[in-house]
């Protein structure tokens, strides 16, 4: 039997109630059988400035630590002006430095994202995109989660009630645990 593969989930957002936060928690209950997800909060994180990468504050030491401990990693953006937020972003340049020493690079990784309009967060996916192009990470292409009018799709208490959407993402953890396995 294959050894389990680790998955980091990181949420986007900050926002204890966001639908991202909300999908992320889903996706803990559906991975797949030999894979574990286990999320980090951003939260507490400061904002990234050059001048304190070479000992950066321990919130940092933490995000990288689980980074390099995780087989692959699970991103679940919200859309923000047509792009990544900026806590997420901020997190990503944190773990990337200093210069040399990046956490993300050659990790196998997945997207996802849910908003309440129609376009499910599909501007900020591909921006994410492009910056592992840089940080030489690994994504998934198929399938894409979109979760479009998440108002819809999730109860008043953030569970993802919905059943294609859950499928989807059943499907997005398949693939990322696949081509984790498929490329270490």
């Amino acid at each position: 039997m294959s050894k389990p593969i680790r998955i980091l989930g990181i949420a986007g957002s900050l926002r204890r109630q966001s639908y991202n936060r909300a999908a992320l928690r889903a996706a803990t209950q559906l991975a797949p059988e030999g894979a574990t997800l286990e999320i980090f909060e951003l939260d507490g994180i400061p904002g990234f400035s050059e001048d304190d990468e070479q000992q950066p504050p321990e919130k940092v030491v933490e995000l990288k630590r689980s980074i390099r401990e995780a087989d692959a990693v699970l991103f679940v953006t919200p859309e923000y002006n047509y792009s990544i937020p900026g806590v997420l972003k901020n997190a990503i340049d944190w773990a990337s430095r200093p210069y040399g020493d990046s956490a993300w690079s050659g990790k196998p990784t997945a997207i996802m994202g849910a908003s309440v309009g129609a376009s499910g967060t599909a501007r900020a996916q591909y921006h994410l995109r492009q910056v592992m192009v840089f940080l030489n990470m690994f994504p998934v292409n198929q399938p894409e989660v979109m979760i479009s009018k998440a108002h819809e799709r999730f109860d008043a208490e953030g569970n993802l009630t919905d059943e294609k959407t859950k499928e989807f993402i059943r499907q997005l953890l398949q693939g990322l645990v696949d081509w984790t396995r498929r490329i270490s």
